[in-house]
């Protein structure tokens, strides 16, 4: 456990830049979900010197294992990973761009359709909203339709935020409550309507009347837990029988499960499937594959981008994807979820406290069941900060973690959570609680 006090942290070099970046950049960083408070206000870190495996080092020199967000997910095989990085490296080498193509990108869609067979086509972009603006673009000049039913997260484009323009915040029922439509054409209300995936039989009552005006149906195969199949079979028979566009997004769950997407193991396929984060392990790179009849539709409307021509993207997705294959970084990444998910639970277990622990082995989570549960998962990660760790409620292991930094992370979490079962950490919490999702998304 490190040695000095929480104003060590208060004082650090990152929580004084995060503060000056405040003034200059809206809200302080360019992803919500890497602004400090989100994680612990005032204490936690901001930014990294370095990242290598599992390992972060502070611009304190504060050195910690990663058993947190992992690049929000998609530092899939560790930071900084060499064979990725040998291979973007040779690529800078020879020239990163060019008033030709790169022949990567036949590669990298070579190898997405191999995996994925029902697919023949694939289209690129460089982040995941705009990849999935760009299948909904698709998938409602496909139809020459407006309306997008989903289910889920999917970005923070136009599109999505539609949803929000009605009188009720309808997305606050879709994992991130709180977004505001500021700034989105009123014109868009009743383009983007959502419906719960857990009550797929209602689904059929709230499109009755719309199946002609219906462009595409748009779900998570898998999030926090993997979706039951027979609701995507459901939801498949649907899409064909209205004749809409049903498109997965696998932004999230592709390559956490196993190669691909993560609906390869439902054996149902989609007419579209959306990827980014983990398929290049933290470079700029994003895939909208699909069958040949919906994707040639992109040739009659202008999708286009100078940056989604680049070289580095297809480059990293390729060797992620290739090493993925060859050291079969499913099954580890697997067993280490696993075994964190063990550990809150057994530790919660000794010291008689309530928790509730979920997800999928790859992207889980655990919950304090209390009033003041906010608080306690402050005080959870600014202990941890002190043991060494990037602790978090959600863990999203790498092929980089290890079984032995498992069982480390694992005398922590015994340690903090014997401090919490006789502690009120209401009390005890000297900063103010993580801020909650989106729901203080405009506040300081």
């Amino acid at each position: 456990m490190k040695s000095f006090g929480i104003e060590s942290y208060l004082n650090g070099i990152g929580q004084l830049l995060y503060k000056k970046a405040k003034k200059m950049i809206p809200g302080g960083t360019q992803l919500l979900s890497k602004r400090p408070e989100m994680f612990a206000p005032e204490i936690w870190p901001a930014y990294y010197k370095k990242a290598k495996g599992c390992r972060v080092w502070d611009l304190d020199d504060n050195e910690y294992i990663d058993m947190s967000i992992m690049g929000i997910g998609a530092n899939i095989l560790g930071y900084a990973d060499d064979d990725v990085d040998n291979a973007v490296i040779n690529a800078i080498k020879c020239g990163s761009s060019s008033s030709l193509n790169c022949p990567e990108e036949v590669e990298l869609a070579e190898l997405l359709i191999k995996i994925h067979p029902w697919a023949q086509m694939v289209r690129y972009a460089r982040s995941g909203g705009e990849a999935m603006a760009l299948a909904v673009r698709i998938a409602r000049a496909t139809t020459h339709r407006d309306i997008v039913f989903f289910s889920g997260y999917h970005g923070w484009m136009d599109w999505y935020l539609a949803a929000n323009l009605g009188e009720t915040d309808a997305l606050d029922g879709q994992l991130m409550p709180g977004l505001k439509p500021n700034g989105v054409p009123r014109g868009l209300k009743g383009t983007a309507l959502p419906f719960f995936f857990k009550d797929i039989n209602n689904f059929y009552k709230v499109i009755k009347g719309k199946e002609k005006q219906i462009a595409a149906i748009v779900v998570e195969p898998a999030r926090g837990e993997e979706a039951p199949r027979k609701s995507l079979l459901k939801l498949k028979e649907i899409a064909e029988d209205i004749r809409t566009v049903l498109i997965f997004d696998e932004i999230t769950s592709s390559f956490r499960m196993n190669v691909g997407g993560i609906h390869l193991r439902y054996g149902i396929n989609p007419d579209m499937a959306v990827f980014a984060k983990s398929m290049a392990n933290g470079y700029a790179m994003a895939a909208v594959i699909g069958t040949e009849k919906v994707m040639q539709v992109a040739q009659t409307t202008f999708i286009s981008s100078t940056n989604w021509t680049e070289r580095i993207g297809p480059t990293a997705a390729i060797a992620t994807i290739n090493k993925y294959i060859h050291e079969n970084v499913a099954d580890h990444i697997i067993k280490i979820g696993n075994a964190v998910k063990k550990v809150w639970q057994e530790k919660a277990d000794k010291y008689h406290l309530d928790i509730h622990v979920s997800g999928i082995p790859t992207l889980c989570h655990f919950a304090f069941k209390s009033e003041i549960y906010r608080k306690m998962m402050t005080y959870f990660t600014i202990e941890m900060l002190k043991h060494g760790f990037l602790g978090f409620h959600q863990f999203k292991p790498s092929f980089a973690h290890t079984v032995q930094g498992v069982e480390a992370y694992a005398e922590a979490v015994d340690n903090i959570f014997e401090r919490i079962s006789r502690s009120d950490p209401s009390t005890i919490l000297q900063t103010p609680p993580a801020h909650e999702g989106f729901h203080r998304l405009t506040k300081e």
